[in-house]
C-alpha cells in the first residue's frame, strides 16, 4: 500500500490500533478519539516523515498530513482492521443549518459520483455512436449499452437508499428496500400510458395530481420515482428516526426481523402517501424556478454561474446545485443549469498550461504537468490548491475565462442530457438525443475552447509573472515538504494572554466558525499589535475590533471582548485608521481590560482567519499561553 509505512508509524505513535476508539478525517487531518490519550506520543508522531503537525483539540488527537488524507484514511481502515467507518461523519462537527445540508448532500452523492460518471460516459458514447450513424437505436448493441449506461439512473432510488442509510445510520438494506419499492415494476406499471385516473387532485395547478390507486381508502398520488433524488433521501431520513423508536420497544429476542418489519411497514406507505408527493412537488417547483431564472436571461445566468462555479466548488456550495441539475434531468429530460459551470476545468487547464509554459521554476513546472492533465479530465482541485489559488492572479484569471465560457453556453442554449463524465469525457453529455449535434452542442465546444484559450492568454500576459515563483540558486532538500502541494505559514499572536478554544466562546458567530477558523485569547495585557505586515482593511468605529489583510492575502479579524460594541468606544484607543499600512509589531488598539470587566463585559478575544475557506486548514496553537513572539495560528495551503 502507498501509505503503509506512514500509517504503521502513526499507529505506533498513538499507542496502537487497540487504543483507537474512533477515527474520522476532514480536509487535512486524521481525527482520532483515543481510549487513553496518555499512550499517544505527540512528539514522536510529529517527527514522522509525512506528518505536518499534531493538534490536541476537542478531545481529539488530530494528525495533520495534508490533502491526501482520504487515501490515508482508507488505507488506515484496512491496515488497522477498523471495519467500515464510512457511515460516520468523516470530519469535525458540522455547524450551521446550511453547512449541515451541504454535508448531508455531499455524503450521500459522493460514493456514487464515480459510477455515475462511468455509466453516464457509456450513455454519452452510445449517443455519439448514434449521432455518427455507426449504430441505430433499434440495434441490440445500442440497447445493451443503453441498459448498462442507464441502469444507475433508472434505479437511482435504490443506490441513494443505500448511501442515505449509511449517512443517517440506518441499516443500509432497509434504505435499499425503500428505494426499490419506489421503482418496483408493480408500482411503475400503475402509470401505464392511457390509464384512466380515478380522479384528479389540485387540477389546473403546477401540482396537478391524478389518482390511480388508493391505500386503505387514502388517495395515492403516483409519481415516476425512477431517477428521482429528493423523495428517497427524505424517506430514509424519516426511516432512521422510526427505526430508532421501534428499536427501543421491540424485545431483543425478535429485534432482527421485527424492527426492519415495522420500519418498512410504516415508512413505505408514508412515502407514497406523503413524503414522495411533497418532495416531488418541491423538486418540480425548484426545477421550474431555476429554469425560470435561466429563461429570464440565459446570458446573465451563464456569466454568473460560469464565473462563480469554481468558488462554489471550493466552498462546497455546488452540492446545493447538483441535486437541482439531477432533478431537472429527471423531470424535464435535460438540465440547462449545471452546464453553465462546465467550462471551468478547461479554463483552469488553459491557465495552468500558461503557467507551465511561462514559469522558470522547475518545481512549479513539474507540478503543473499533472495538474493540467487532471483539469482536462474535469478534476480541477490539484490545479486550484497547488497552482492557481496560492498565486491568486491565476485563480482570478480562471474565473474570468470560465465566466466567458458560461456566457457563450447561455447564449447558445446549451443543455446537458446526461449526468456523465467530466472534462473532455463529458463532451457527449451535451448531444441532444433527439436532434443530435445542434446549436447548443456546438456552443458548448466553442465555450470550452474559448475558456481554454482565454485562460491561456491571461496566464501568459497579466495572470502570472515569474516573480511569483523565483528560481532558487540552491535547493535546500532538507526543507522540502513531503507533499509539494502543501505549504505552511506561521502567524504570531497579536495579543498576550491565555489561549481559549474558539468553540468555548459564547458568541455563536465565532464558536460555530461562521466568521472563520481561529482561537480566542483572554488578554493579560490591554494591547493589540499587528502580527504581520499588511493593511488595516476594517476598523470598527467603536474601536473594539480590527480587520487586517496581510501582504500574502491572509485576512484576520481581532475582536476584543463580547458585546463590547455596546461600549461605543469607551475603554478603547486606536493607533491606526482604516486603510493604513502597518508593519509587524505596530500598535493597533489599546484597551482597559479591567474596566471592561468592571462594566460587566467578557474580555475573551477571538482571533480568526476570515478567509480560512481559501486554505486547506488553519491550525491553532497547542500552547496554553501566548506572547507576541508565540505562533498563534498556522495556515496550511
Amino acid at each position: 500500500m502507498k501509505y503503509q509505512e506512514l500509517i504503521e508509524e502513526i499507529l505506533k505513535g498513538i499507542g496502537g490500533k487497540e487504543n483507537i476508539g474512533d477515527v474520522k478525517h476532514c480536509v487535512t487531518r486524521l481525527r482520532f478519539n483515543l481510549k487513553d490519550e496518555s499512550k499517544a506520543d505527540k512528539e514522536f508522531v510529529e517527527s514522522i516523515t509525512g506528518v505536518i503537525t499534531v493538534v490536541k483539540s476537542g478531545g481529539q488527537f488530530q494528525v495533520v498530513i495534508g490533502n491526501h488524507v482520504p487515501e490515508v484514511f482508507n488505507e488506515l481502515l484496512t491496515i488497522a482492521n477498523l471495519g467500515d467507518l464510512s457511515n460516520q461523519d468523516n470530519g469535525s462537527e458540522v455547524k450551521g443549518v446550511f453547512n449541515k445540508f451541504i454535508d448531508v448532500i455531499s455524503s450521500i452523492f459522493t460514493p456514487v459520483l464515480g459510477i455515475l460518471a462511468a455509466t453516464g460516459m457509456i450513455k454519452g458514447l452510445n449517443a455519439m455512436f448514434v449521432a455518427f450513424g455507426w449504430i441505430s437505436m433499434t440495434s441490440g448493441t445500442y440497447k445493451i449499452l443503453q441498459a448498462a449506461g442507464d441502469s444507475l439512473m433508472y434505479f437511482f432510488p435504490i443506490f441513494l437508499g443505500y448511501t442515505a442509510a449509511k449517512k443517517f445510520k440506518l441499516p443500509p438494506f432497509i434504505g435499499m428496500v425503500i428505494g426499490a419499492s419506489l421503482v418496483h415494476p408493480i408500482v411503475s406499471g400503475i402509470l401505464v400510458p392511457g390509464a384512466e385516473p380515478l380522479y384528479t387532485l389540485f387540477q389546473g395547478t403546477i401540482i396537478e395530481s391524478p389518482v390511480y390507486v388508493t391505500f386503505l381508502g387514502l388517495p395515492v398520488i403516483m409519481m415516476n420515482y425512477g431517477s428521482s433524488v429528493i423523495p428517497i433521501i427524505i424517506a430514509v431520513y424519516f426511516a432512521s428516526k422510526v427505526y430508532k423508536q421501534v428499536d427501543k420497544i421491540i424485545p431483543s429476542l425478535v429485534k432482527t426481523f421485527l424492527v426492519p418489519l415495522f420500519t418498512i411497514l410504516i415508512v413505505v406507505p408514508l412515502t407514497f402517501l406523503v413524503i414522495g408527493p411533497i418532495a416531488t412537488w418541491f423538486g418540480n417547483l425548484l426545477g421550474a424556478m431555476t429554469l425560470g431564472l435561466y429563461n429570464l436571461s440565459p446570458v446573465i445566468a451563464g456569466l454568473v454561474i460560469g464565473g462563480l462555479w469554481q468558488v462554489m466548488v471550493m466552498f462546497g456550495l455546488h452540492w446545493g446545485v447538483i441535486p437541482i441539475g439531477i432533478n431537472n434531468m429527471a423531470v424535464m429530460g435535460f438540465d440547462p443549469i449545471l452546464v453553465l459551470g462546465m467550462a471551468t476545468p478547461f479554463a483552469t487547464a488553459g491557465v495552468v498550461l500558461g503557467i507551465m509554459l511561462k514559469t522558470k521554476n522547475k518545481d512549479v513546472k513539474s507540478l503543473a504537468v499533472p495538474s493540467f492533465i487532471s483539469s482536462l479530465f474535469g478534476v480541477s482541485e490539484p490545479s486550484i490548491y497547488g497552482i492557481t489559488l496560492p498565486r491568486k492572479k491565476p485563480f482570478y484569471a480562471t474565473l474570468v475565462a470560465a465566466s466567458v465560457g458560461g456566457l457563450i453556453m447561455g447564449l447558445s442554449g446549451t443543455k446537458g442530457f446526461i449526468m456523465g463524465g467530466m472534462g473532455i469525457f463529458g463532451i457527449p453529455n451535451y448531444i441532444n438525443p433527439e436532434t443530435g449535434m445542434d446549436k447548443g452542442f456546438y456552443g458548448f465546444l466553442i465555450a470550452i475552447a474559448s475558456a481554454f484559450v482565454i485562460g491561456l492568454i491571461l496566464a501568459l500576459t497579466v495572470g502570472y509573472s515569474n516573480s511569483m515563483d523565483p528560481v532558487k540558486e540552491k535547493e535546500e532538500d532538507s526543507n522540502k515538504s513531503v507533499d509539494r502541494n502543501i505549504k505552511e505559514k506561521a502567524i504570531a499572536s497579536p495579543i498576550v494572554g491565555k489561549v481559549l478554544p474558539l468553540s468555548d466562546v459564547k458568541d455563536k458567530a465565532f464558536s460555530a466558525e461562521l466568521l472563520g477558523k481561529g482561537v480566542a485569547v483572554i488578554p493579560s495585557q490591554g494591547l493589540i499589535i499587528s502580527p504581520e505586515d499588511g493593511t488595516v482593511t476594517t476598523l470598527f468605529p467603536t474601536k473594539h475590533a480590527v480587520g487586517l489583510t496581510f501582504n500574502d492575502g491572509v485576512e484576520m479579524l481581532i475582536h476584543v471582548g463580547m458585546d463590547t460594541v455596546n461600549l461605543n468606544g469607551e475603554c478603547f484607543e486606536s493607533f491606526v485608521e482604516q486603510g493604513d499600512v502597518v508593519k509587524k509589531g505596530d500598535k493597533l488598539i489599546a484597551f482597559d481590560k479591567d474596566k471592561i470587566i468592571e462594566l460587566g463585559y467578557s474580555i475573551e478575544t477571538p482571533v480568526v482567519i476570515t478567509n480560512s475557506a481559501e486554505f486547506l486548514d488553519v491550525i491553532e496553537t497547542s500552547d496554553d499561553k501566548v506572547t507576541a513572539e508565540s505562533t498563534l495560528l498556522r495556515i496550511i495551503f
